[in-house]
């Protein structure tokens, strides 16, 4: 049976998260951890549009943590898958956090992660191909292959 392949944009998926006093350090400002736990999580959501089956983290790479973020604020976390290999997809994850007291957004962190498709019994399947549009979709599947490249040589 042939999978059918998909474009970059099925698979956008958002999160949004209130950060609250137990998301934070004694100093008021998010977890790091805590941050990376909602990166994962919205990484798998893009990941499971594109491919529609169970998946599994395999590796989260280049997480840039940028800005700190205050207890108060909310964090919008956008994913995206970038390119699609056998098995395994890279899923890009951009973050920001709004302060709505005063409307400033700025993003916070940027990561990308790999998921793996697995069946019902945990081994990894074959996934759809993924097919980019617009510029920057061929501009993040380009580099999607170099990071890949890089991953394994390590």
């Amino acid at each position: 049976m042939k999978i059918k392949s998909k474009t970059p944009n099925e698979s956008v998926s958002q999160m949004m998260e209130l950060v609250l006093p137990n998301h934070t350090n004694t100093m008021g400002k998010l977890f790091g951890g805590k941050l990376l736990e909602w990166i994962d999580m919205v990484a798998t959501l893009a990941a499971k549009r594109h491919c529609n089956e169970s998946v599994v983290t395999a590796v989260m790479d280049s997480v840039e943590f940028l800005n700190p973020t205050n207890m108060g604020e909310v964090v919008e976390l956008n994913s995206c898958v970038n390119r699609a290999f056998k098995t395994s997809m890279e899923v890009g994850v951009k973050v920001f956090a709004e302060d709505f007291k005063s409307s400033v957004r700025t993003h916070i962190a940027s990561a990308y992660v790999t998921v793996v498709a697995v069946d019902d019994e945990g081994r990894p399947t074959p996934v759809p191909e993924i097919f980019p549009e617009t510029e920057d979709e061929v501009r993040r599947f380009s580099e999607a292959a170099l990071r890949r490249e890089q991953r394994l040589k390590e």
